[in-house]
């Protein structure tokens, strides 16, 4: 693959958007693993933490950015510092835990110590080893640019990455938003994660997929949830006609991110003992998301592995490990303005529906752990896969109204997406060039 890979045309030949069709290799192959987390994971701006997950300067979160550990501190100023989580002298941890509280972080090889932004403060034998020749200003830790938005922080390992706003656009901001807007957001505390043999990708695009449901989820009862189903009575076996279908919303936005799934309507008005919906109706909420976001229930998600599920109050990374394994870290939210049942409610429900004893997501895991190991064999990975579903029968709305967006049925307009942004994201050399080469959503899907 090495010659495919110094070939930006070649890189782009992997995913096919006129036709649906993607590359198998791309899911197991080590080379473009390494180059992905060059590409897409060293440069992207990429989800942190919650501010309510570090309120006080000292408290510190850590998680991955790529394959490289990082810690997120609130420093003595009180603004958010994301470094990473390696000493610069024989490159040990600075930190263990998981998450926390700190005035410093010391490497316990040689006892390099570090303050809360990164700056090297202590070398024990500075002025009997290093005879004062050590430049510490040039020796902290590596920081990240770290920016955030409605209390989400962000950080990106590329200097040259434009602002967050900028790359989030009117759909990353939206997606944020259609939590966001129901109070005053604070992290349930700790952070369920497991691991899935499977590549990172599976289980992004898995996030808009509503095809799957009544099968992979019969055991959950899904395939009776008119909500999500394209039809009341769908079962294995059966093949809803057209006029039977769910209304479905899919919203693209630049460098990758979407919004996909069943759109808000009068009926779904009255699936509130399953999801509550009625802060759709709040004129505040109306204003702030627009014709098009208000009516977007579906899945939402931030290029590259950022999963907002609003309807369950939660978000997930998709955290690569290596082209056949992957970390799944899932959040809880809550506002304060909830009572403390509701809080409480959402918080099991929550638990029992995506952790790692829950009901969704281990059965959608078998799934993608079969499907990347399909992607291994000799044979097997010669043949493409095919995410053409409803190609060239969306049309794209692109007006005053909001993002430009599609009004479907079933779909896999925002997947393909997905995977025509990674293409660019992946031939890209610098982030002027993803600037100037990223897909635009126009014309039809």
């Amino acid at each position: 693959m090495t010659t495919e890979l110094e070939n930006p045309e070649q890189i782009r030949s992997l995913v096919d958007g006129a036709t649906g069709l993607i590359d198998r290799r791309i899911y197991a192959d080590q080379e473009i693993f390494d180059l992905e987390m060059e590409k897409i994971y060293a440069r992207a701006w990429l989800f942190m933490c919650h501010d309510s997950m570090i309120p006080n300067p000292g408290d510190f979160f850590q998680t991955y950015m790529g394959e490289d550990r990082v810690i997120v501190v609130r420093d003595k100023q009180g603004q958010a510092q994301v470094l990473l989580n390696t000493c610069r002298h024989r490159g040990n941890a600075v930190c263990r835990a998981e998450e926390g509280h700190a005035t410093s972080f010391m490497c316990t090889y040689h006892g390099w110590t570090y303050d809360l932004q990164g700056k090297l403060v202590g070398v024990p034998g500075f002025k009997d080893y290093y005879h004062e020749d050590l430049n510490r200003d040039e020796w902290g830790l590596v920081a990240a640019k770290v920016q955030s938005y409605k209390g989400f922080i962000f950080a990106t390992l590329d200097q040259e990455a434009p602002s967050l706003e900028e790359f989030l656009g009117d759909v990353g901001k939206m997606s944020i938003d259609l939590l966001a807007i129901r109070g005053t957001l604070r992290a349930a505390p700790g952070v369920e994660k497991y691991t899935i043999g499977c590549n990172w990708k599976f289980a992004a695009d898995n996030v808009w997929d509503f095809y799957h449901a009544p099968i992979t989820h019969a055991s959950a009862g899904m395939s009776r949830q008119p909500q999500l189903l394209p039809s009341r009575s769908a079962m294995p076996g059966f093949r809803p006609q057209r006029s039977q279908q769910a209304e479905h919303l899919a919203v693209l936005g630049e460098y990758g991110h979407a919004i996909d799934g069943p759109a808000y309507n009068e009926s779904s008005a009255g699936t509130r003992a399953i999801v509550d919906n009625e802060w759709r109706e709040w004129p505040e909420a109306k204003q702030k998301l627009g014709p098009v976001g208000i009516r977007a229930l579906g899945n939402v998600h931030i290029f590259p592995n950022m999963w907002i599920q609003q309807n369950f109050w939660m978000i997930a990374l998709r955290l690569p490990k290596t082209p056949t394994s992957t970390e799944i870290w899932w959040f809880t939210f809550t506002a304060d303005e909830l009572n403390e049942d509701t809080r409480r409610n959402i918080i099991l429900r929550s638990s029992r529906h995506n952790g790692p004893a829950g009901m969704t997501e281990i059965d959608d895991g078998e799934n993608w752990d079969q499907s990347t190991r399909g992607a291994k064999g000799v044979v097997s990975r010669r043949y493409p896969l095919h995410y053409g579903m409803n190609l060239g029968r969306g049309e794209i709305i692109d007006d005053e109204t909001g993002p430009p967006h599609i009004d479907t049925g079933f779909n896999e307009h925002a997947q393909l997406w997905h995977y025509r942004n990674w293409a660019e994201w992946m031939a890209a050399e610098t982030w002027g060039d993803l600037k100037a080469n990223h897909p635009y959503p126009e014309g039809v899907m």
